[in-house]
C-alpha cells in the first residue's frame, strides 16, 4: 500500500499537524511564487510546516548545478520568502523544502506561470513580452444565452491531419490561420468553425501536463492532457518552442485573440480534481499531505480514478483554485471552464468559484461533469454531484440522462432512442425541457435553470458518435447518417445548452473507446471526410443558424419552459413531439413545434391550426425554411426531425 506522502514515506509520520481541521496560516495576498521586477525578483513559497526553504536559481533549464542557492525567511502566514536583487530575466528556478529534518526532492511549485521545457523548473519571464501585438485590446464577444453551441476540441486531432491545410498542425496557431481549406477546397480550421455555426470552442486541457515529453516533439507522442502539472502554465508540446517559456504564452494568447476577433468564446478544460502523481507533484513537494484527501486506512483517496484526489474543501486549496481560475481569465482572457470530475469538488468552493468569475466577467460559461470514477472522500450531499447542480449558481452539468436516451448508456449493446430502441423517451423529454422540473416529464429533476442542462450525445470520452453507432448498430451508413442527425437535432432543440464532439460534423471514426493515448492514425480528424460527408455538415450548420434565429429553443428560465413547452401525446415509444408556444416578445415565430422520431415509421402528430413554415425535415434544414403550408399536424419519415416555425 502506497503511503500518503513523501513525508510519511521518508520519516514514518502520520499527516503534517494542520491538515485535519484545516488550521494552517493562509496568505491573505495572492500565491505570488515568482514576481520579476527587473532588478530584482521576490520569490515565495506557502510551506507552514517546513523546517527550512532554499531557492535555487539555474543559469539554463538543464543545468545540473544551481548559479545561486537563498535561505527563505518565513512570515506569519506561512509563506517562506526571499528576494534576488539583480536581474534574472531568463533564468530558471526551483524550490526545496525541509520537513521533520528530510530535505524533499527539488520543485517548481505550485503555482509557476511560467516553466521550462516539460515543467520541472519555474521560469522568470517578462510578463509584458507575452503579449502579441493588439492583446491589451482583445475582448471577448458578448454572446447571448440563446446563441451559445459549444464544440469540444483537442489542438492535436483538430488540425494535425495533412488534409487539414493548415500549417501550424497540432500547435495552438493552427487556430490563428484563415482561409485554409481541404484537398477539394472546403473549408478547414478556424473558418470550418464560423460556417458551422457553433459560438464557443471548449479546449481539451492545455495547462502544462506530465505525459508528452516537450522536449522531444519529433517523437509520435499523444494524450489528453487529463494529468495535470502545472496549472498556471502552459502546455508546452503545443507551441511552436517549448524550450522559449515566453513562445508558449504569447502563442496561445494569439490563439485566444484569434478566436475572439472571429466571434467565438473560449472555454478551457481544467483538472483541479487530481494531480498526475501525488509523490511527484509540487503540492507534496511543499506541503506533504496537506493537499490530498485519503480514506480511513490512510490510503490515498482515489475519486478520480487516476490515484488521488484533491481537497477543494481545505482552506488553502479553494484558495489555490480560486486564484488559479482568476489567472487564466484576466492574464488570458479565457471565458469559461469545463470542470473534469466536477463532483470531487465540494459545492461551496464551486459557488464561490461562480460568484467570483462572474464578478470579474457576468458573461462567464462554467460547466462541469457531475460525477467522479469513484465515491470521492467526502458526504454526497455536499460535493457538485449531477444531483445536487440545482444547488449550483449558475453552474452547469453535462446530461447523461439525454445522452444515454438517445444513443444508448455506455456499454449498452443498442443505440437507443435514435435507432428505435423503447424505454428512452422520458429521458429525451427531460432532455428537451432542459433537466427542470415539467408537469409532462417523470424523471427527476436535478437543475434549477435550463442553462445548467449541458445535452449531448458524444465526447473525447469513450465511442464518438460513429464508432458507438457501428457497434450497437447493424445499420447502413445512409441509416447511421440518419441517426446522427436525429440525435443532434435533440440537442440543437434542447432547452439546455448544445455541445458536440469535434469531427461529429464530419462523420468521424476513431475505432478506439478510450483514444486518450492513442496516436494520431486514430484521433486525427480526416478533414477529406467534409467532402464525403458535406450534407452532414451543412445539417450541423443549418441546426446552428435555426437556434441562432429562434430562441425559443433556449428560454433560459425554468418558468419560461414550464409556461410555454407542452409536449404533445404520441404512443409510440420512439417519437418525442413538443410545442413551444406563445413566443411573442421572445421569437420571431408565434410557436415553434418539433417532431423527433426515432421509430421505422412514419409519425405524426396533432399541433393547432396554424401557418407553418419547414425549417428541417428529412434530412436537411434551413433556418430561412423551405416551404409553407396550413395545418394542424406535424409528420416526419422514419428516423428524422422536423421542425415548424409559426408564421
Amino acid at each position: 500500500m502506497r503511503k500518503r506522502s513523501i513525508l510519511s514515506a521518508l520519516a514514518g509520520l502520520s499527516l503534517v499537524a494542520c491538515n485535519p481541521a484545516g488550521r494552517c496560516p493562509i496568505p491573505t495576498t495572492p500565491l505570488e511564487e515568482c514576481c520579476y521586477q527587473g532588478s530584482k525578483t521576490l520569490f515565495s513559497v506557502w510551506a507552514p510546516d517546513a523546517d527550512a526553504a532554499v531557492l535555487r536559481v539555474y543559469d539554463s533549464a538543464s543545468d545540473a548545478d544551481a548559479e545561486m542557492s537563498l535561505d527563505m525567511k518565513k512570515s506569519r502566514d506561512g509563506l517562506w520568502k526571499c528576494t534576488v536583487k539583480e536581474d534574472i530575466k531568463g533564468k530558471f528556478y526551483t524550490f526545496q523544502l525541509m520537513h521533520d529534518g528530510q530535505w524533499l526532492p527539488q520543485t517548481q511549485g505550485i503555482a509557476a506561470k511560467a516553466v521550462a521545457v516539460n515543467g520541472t523548473r519555474g521560469a522568470v519571464i517578462d510578463w509584458a513580452e507575452t503579449n502579441p501585438e493588439g492583446w491589451e485590446s482583445d475582448k471577448s464577444p458578448s454572446i447571448k444565452p440563446s446563441d451559445i453551441i459549444i464544440y469540444e476540441m483537442h489542438h492535436r486531432d483538430f488540425s494535425i491531419h495533412p488534409s487539414s491545410g493548415i500549417e501550424h498542425k497540432g500547435k495552438f496557431l493552427a487556430l490563428t490561420e484563415k482561409g485554409t481549406t481541404n484537398p477539394d477546397g472546403l473549408a478547414t480550421g478556424i473558418d470550418h468553425l464560423k460556417e458551422l455555426g457553433v459560438t464557443c470552442v471548449q479546449l481539451l486541457p492545455s495547462f502544462d501536463f506530465i505525459t508528452v515529453d516537450e522536449a522531444h516533439p519529433e517523437l509520435a507522442q499523444y494524450n489528453w492532457g487529463y494529468d495535470p502539472q502545472n496549472y498556471n502554465a502552459v502546455e508546452g508540446s503545443y507551441s511552436t518552442d517549448a524550450f522559449d517559456p515566453v513562445c508558449r504564452i504569447r502563442e496561445f494568447k494569439a490563439m485566444v485573440q484569434s478566436l475572439h476577433r472571429e466571434g467565438f468564446k473560449v472555454i478551457m478544460d481544467v483538472v483541479y480534481n487530481h494531480t498526475s502523481s501525488a509523490e511527484l507533484n509540487g503540492f507534496e513537494r511543499t506541503m506533504p499531505g496537506y493537499f490530498y484527501r485519503f480514506k480511513a486506512d490512510g490510503s490515498w483517496g482515489n475519486a478520480s480514478g487516476c490515484g488521488n484526489e484533491t481537497a477543494s474543501e481545505k482552506e488553502m486549496y479553494r484558495k489555490y483554485m480560486l486564484e488559479s481560475l482568476e489567472w487564466w481569465v484576466k492574464e488570458y482572457h479565457i471565458d469559461g471552464f469545463r470542470f473534469d470530475l466536477m463532483a470531487i469538488h465540494d459545492m461551496e468552493t464551486m459557488n464561490l468559484i461562480s460568484k467570483r468569475l462572474h464578478t470579474i466577467d457576468p458573461e462567464i460559461i462554467l460547466y462541469g461533469e457531475g460525477w467522479a470514477a469513484e465515491a470521492p472522500q467526502l458526504a454526497s450531499d455536499i460535493i457538485a454531484l449531477k444531483d445536487n447542480t440545482w444547488q449550483l449558481d449558475r453552474i452547469g452539468a453535462f446530461s447523461d440522462n439525454i445522452r444515454d436516451a438517445v444513443r444508448g448508456p455506455l456499454g449498452c449493446e443498442n443505440a437507443g432512442f435514435m435507432d428505435g430502441v423503447p424505454g428512452n423517451k422520458m429521458n429525451v423529454m427531460f432532455g428537451i425541457a432542459g433537466g427542470v422540473k415539467h408537469p409532462q416529464v417523470t424523471v427527476k429533476p436535478w437543475t434549477s435553470s435550463p442553462l445548467q442542462h449541458v445535452s449531448y450525445v458524444s465526447c473525447h470520452d469513450d465511442h464518438c458518435l460513429r464508432d458507438r453507432l457501428e457497434e450497437a448498430s447493424d445499420a447502413s451508413e445512409a441509416e447511421c447518417l440518419a441517426m446522427v442527425k436525429l440525435a443532434q437535432t435533440a440537442m440543437y432543440v434542447s432547452q439546455g445548452l448544445p455541445f458536440i464532439f469535434n469531427g461529429e460534423e464530419v462523420y468521424r471514426r476513431k475505432g478506439v473507446k478510450n483514444s486518450y493515448c492513442s496516436p494520431d492514425s486514430v484521433n486525427a480528424i480526416d478533414w477529406g471526410q467534409k467532402s464525403t460527408y458535406k450534407d452532414l455538415c451543412d445539417y450541423y450548420a443549418g441546426l446552428a443558424a435555426i437556434r441562432h434565429a429562434h430562441p425559443g429553443f433556449c428560454l433560459a428560465d425554468a418558468e419560461l419552459v414550464l409556461s410555454k413547452l407542452e409536449f404533445i401525446e404520441c404512443e409510440d415509444p420512439c417519437v418525442v413531439a413538443f410545442r413551444i408556444k406563445n413566443l411573442e416578445g421572445i421569437d420571431s415565430a408565434k410557436s415553434l413545434a418539433v417532431l423527433l422520431n426515432g421509430s421505422k415509421e412514419r409519425a405524426v402528430a396533432e399541433i393547432p391550426l396554424g401557418n407553418w413554415k419547414v425549417l428541417a425535415q428529412d434530412g436537411f434544414a434551413n433556418a430561412e425554411g423551405f416551404s409553407s403550408y396550413h395545418s394542424n399536424y406535424i409528420t416526419a419519415a422514419p428516423t428524422s426531425a422536423t421542425i415548424l416555425a409559426e408564421e
